[in-house]
């Protein structure tokens, strides 16, 4: 026997002509690691990889989200750019920019460097895709000199483009002890947990960044 509440709500909807529908899930937001050996999981499993760590937070705070790991080992802001079109493929949201590390460890001209992430960040933007750029900071070794024009490269772009920007990639993993590989220079898995809880916020406003230009 109906209640007269419910007698009620089905009148209601008759009436109306309009039943009640469930809210929908948001739709999921891709985003694209475009990056090195720093994110790409050098001599770690895949699922211990910085995209797939975060990944698994975001989702673990009930953020609709997938992660693509496009990271390759050596890889150098020129040839992030080579691969840029097929590295980020069609219908990606947005992209966390991680190059430039080997840019430094080589010496390359940070002319190149720049000229190289201001190219990739220009692409993103025609093809409406939003970026956090991850910041890297030069070798000590390399001198004063070289710092000097590499290391504001990252905040030159960030303010010039408006990006989100993480300053240093591998802060709090650098020059803290067990969180590296044994090359010093790698982030361990350990490593890689404190670089995602570090950055979650930033991915978070990127992600917010999407769901506002898309509207939804």
């Amino acid at each position: 026997m109906r209640t007269l509440f419910t007698s009620l709500l089905i009148a209601g909807g008759i009436l109306s002509g309009v039943w009640p529908v469930a809210a929908q899930a948001p739709r999921e937001v891709k985003i694209v690691v475009l990056g090195d050996s720093l994110s790409a999981g050098y001599q770690l499993p895949a699922a211990d990889a910085f995209p797939a760590k975060l990944q698994a937070a975001l989702r673990a705070r009930g953020q609709a989200v997938s992660i693509e790991n496009a990271g390759v080992s050596g890889d150098t802001s020129t040839g992030g750019l080579e691969r840029l079109d097929w590295s980020v493929g069609d219908g990606t949201d947005a992209v966390i920019l991680q190059l430039g590390a080997n840019d430094a460890l080589r010496g390359l001209d940070p002319a190149i460097t720049r000229r190289n992430l201001d190219t990739i960040v220009e692409k993103l933007k025609q093809r409406q895709i939003d970026v956090l750029l991850a910041g890297m900071l030069a070798p000590p070794n390399m001198g004063s000199a070289y710092a000097g024009a590499f290391n504001p490269i990252f905040t030159d772009l960030a303010t010039k483009y408006g990006l989100i920007l993480d300053p240093f990639f591998l802060d709090g993993v650098m020059t803290v002890a067990g969180l590296s590989l044994p090359d010093g220079m790698h982030p361990n898995a350990r490593g890689v947990d404190v670089m995602v809880q570090r950055i979650l916020p930033k991915v978070e406003e990127l992600i917010a960044a999407v769901r506002a230009r898309r509207g939804g």
